[in-house]
């Protein structure tokens, strides 16, 4: 009989609806259960594209003697990170300061108060390794609840009060200064593998945010290692096996030094992260190498991650049919049988192949470790092996819209829409949006906040968290710049006088929930950047640049503050810092504005367009307009940006501003590169 997750939004828990465990969703009901059976909770977390939470579904969740167990001594509950990420921040603190370490599955076993009082991830049901099994685990830990039950309440009441202690906000650590910001570098300089690009060993993952800085690094200073460590790594993940040398795309990480062998799940989060790293990488650069690998991965997210109501999809699985990778590998001989003898032994030496293989079953992922010797043989090639793989078994995927990810995948399509001269990327990215405000704004209480996510056009329950709010405000003001229409603006707005008064915290930060949101063991609020920004650097990022578009001091107040609270951690943690030490370069170049007004025909304006968004300043804002086509009765949105913004002598012209300080306004292209980092004109 299925259990109470059939009828879940969520795909991660609709693969669970089918277990012999009597799952509940996470929700009162549950806890008010176990009370009744005086039983504890057990909360297990994970998300679609997880390989381990695969193994350990497959292993115990779906072995009826492993959920006997669980249904008889646990109220079981079931929790996708993604969806939740509100409760995953609580209980995976819990799990670090009880372990030392933490990640997917996790399990956590909770009293009747939600206070974890055991917790882990990864248990097999076999013997492995010498450590427990995972019904071994679940017998004792029902053990200790019966028999030790008042050792068992104060351990949890011990770690609720020590992580409530360790998450208070302090005193703002002090202002961003230059001198931050190059120590910074110097740190990241250290733990850099100049041999193989990235940072530190095995595992590597894309360090998306901190290519970001380095990127804004080089560009305010001139800092030639910032550009170095990103070219090295760029190019070092773009020829791996962690790319997808046939559709474009990174999987989420290497599990190697080298990025060889992939952790086959794809998320949105990483390849919107991505494909902004690389069309920044491209115009600081213009890296052949940068530009490819920026338009293959767009092309990935819009032909295998939209979704039929023009959102983007959280992510691709790990497994196909239940094996790591199955669609991806090749040996020397599948080559052969799909090229033919010539073009196959051909193919496997331009993409690294051997016949020992590098990954599992002799197979082998694709490398290009060198430009090969015959680009349109390379072309051709790579399209009839995409064909041919294309009728392999394919990953499921996550067809989830989370609201942040689409914001973070917004961005970078703009982006790349404008650099890259690429009008689809646009189509897709106010698409993306349009779905947003459509369905997850307003969807919930509040008429202006989100909810977090959205499935086959029905949105869900859940509400947005920080996150959520900032890095869609972040893409709605991506969209503004590029199309030059103030009503994204209006409605970034609306999300960040959101962020502003529910979020906020003493410190100068923001907690990543709203002050009326479901209250848990504690209010959680994360600092660090981890996979994708974290929700306050993000806020301290949409708000630097809304306040260069809007004039609106109270949004760069708020950015400044924030960016207080983070100065320590950049200095000391800048790995886990990135996105906080972008929008500080962002800071300390003010961050620099254009307003490029004259009529949208006129090809002048385009030079100066052109130029404008070439532009490498950190954070540069572009703004464009017709102060002639203006209407009198305000029926569109302004963009205070461009107010008072004359045409030069009855010709296009772009004005530049910086920290309250404006040059004088120019239609020449040179003249504007040159104040704003343009590698040309």
């Amino acid at each position: 009989m299925p259990n109470r997750l059939a009828d879940s939004s969520s795909p991660y828990l609709l693969q669970h609806a089918d277990n012999p465990v009597d799952w509940w969703e996470w929700g009162p009901e549950a806890f008010e259960e176990a009370r009744r059976r005086d039983v504890p909770v057990l909360l297990s977390v994970g998300y679609a594209a997880c390989h381990w939470c695969h193994v350990m579904a497959h292993e115990s969740f779906e072995d009826p003697a492993t959920a006997g167990l669980m249904n008889e001594a646990f109220v079981c509950v079931k929790v996708d990170r993604e969806e939740r990420p509100d409760v995953d921040a609580v209980y995976m603190a819990a799990t670090q300061a009880l372990t030392g370490h933490g990640g997917w599955p996790m399990t956590c076993f909770l009293d009747h108060g939600g206070n974890v009082f055991y917790a882990g991830t990864y248990w097999p049901r076999e013997p492995r390794g010498g450590g427990p099994t995972f019904p071994q685990v679940v017998q004792a830990v029902s053990g200790s609840w019966s028999q030790r039950r008042t050792e068992v309440l104060a351990a949890g009441s011990r770690i609720a009060a020590a992580l409530a202690e360790g998450s208070r906000p302090g005193a703002s650590a002090g202002e961003i200064t230059a001198e931050v910001l190059d120590a910074a570098v110097a740190q990241l300089a250290t733990q850099y593998d100049g041999r193989r690009g990235g940072f530190g060993g095995a595992p590597k993952f894309p360090p998306s945010m901190v290519l970001e800085f380095l990127l804004r690094h080089h560009a305010r200073t001139g800092d030639p290692t910032a550009l170095d460590m990103v070219a090295g790594t760029c190019e070092a993940m773009a020829r791996g096996g962690m790319y997808d040398q046939l559709a474009g795309g990174f999987a989420r990480y290497s599990v190697d030094a080298d990025w060889v062998v992939p952790h086959f799940e794809k998320m949105l989060y990483d390849n919107a992260l991505l494909l902004r790293v690389y069309v920044h990488w491209w115009r600081a650069t213009g890296s052949s190498l940068a530009k490819r690998v920026a338009r293959e991965t767009a092309d990935f997210l819009l032909r295998d991650l939209r979704t039929p109501q023009g959102g983007f999809a959280a992510s691709l699985d790990a497994d196909t049919e239940g094996v790591e990778g199955l669609t991806y590998a090749w040996t020397p001989q599948q080559l052969i049988d799909v090229l033919g003898p010539d073009d196959g032994r051909w193919a496997a030496q331009a993409f690294f192949v051997t016949a020992a293989g590098t990954f599992d079953r002799g197979s082998s992922v694709l490398q290009m470790l060198s430009d090969p010797d015959d680009a349109g043989r390379f072309e051709q090639v790579r399209r009839r092996l995409h064909a041919a793989r294309a009728q392999r078994p394919q990953p499921a995927c996550d067809d989830k819209v989370v609201a942040a990810w689409n914001g973070l995948a917004i961005s970078a399509l703009a982006e790349a829409s404008v650099l890259l001269d690429e009008p689809r990327y646009l189509d897709a990215a106010t698409a993306a949006a349009d779905l947003l405000i459509g369905l997850h704004l307003g969807a919930g209480p509040h008429s202006d906040r989100l909810v977090r996510v959205s499935r086959t056009g029905r949105a869900g329950r859940h509400a947005g968290v920080l996150e959520d709010h900032a890095c869609v405000a972040e893409g709605f003001l991506t969209l503004a710049q590029v199309t030059g229409a103030g009503a994204w603006l209006t409605r970034a707005r609306v999300l960040l006088d959101a962020v502003l008064r529910d979020f906020a915290a003493p410190d100068g930060s923001f907690y990543d929930t709203a002050a009326d949101a479901e209250e848990l063991v504690r209010r959680p609020q994360e600092l660090t950047d981890g996979a994708t920004p974290s929700g306050s650097s993000a806020a301290a990022g949409a708000l630097l640049t809304a306040a260069a578009l809007t004039s609106e001091l109270a949004y760069r107040d708020a950015a400044r503050s924030a960016l207080g609270v983070a100065t320590q951690l950049i200095g000391q943690h800048t790995r886990f810092a990135g996105w906080w030490a972008g929008a500080a370069e962002a800071w300390l170049d003010g961050p620099r504005e254009v307003a490029v007004v004259g009529p949208a025909a006129d090809p002048r304006t385009a030079r100066l367009l052109r130029v404008a968004w070439s532009g490498t300043a950190p954070g540069l804002v572009v703004a464009c307009g017709d102060p002639d086509t203006a209407p009198a009765d305000n029926s569109v949105d302004p963009i205070p940006l461009l107010a008072d913004r004359p045409l030069l002598a009855g010709a296009p012209a772009a004005y530049v501003c910086r920290a309250f300080s404006c040059q004088a306004p120019t239609s020449d292209p040179a003249t504007l590169a040159a104040e704003i980092g343009a590698r040309t004109a």
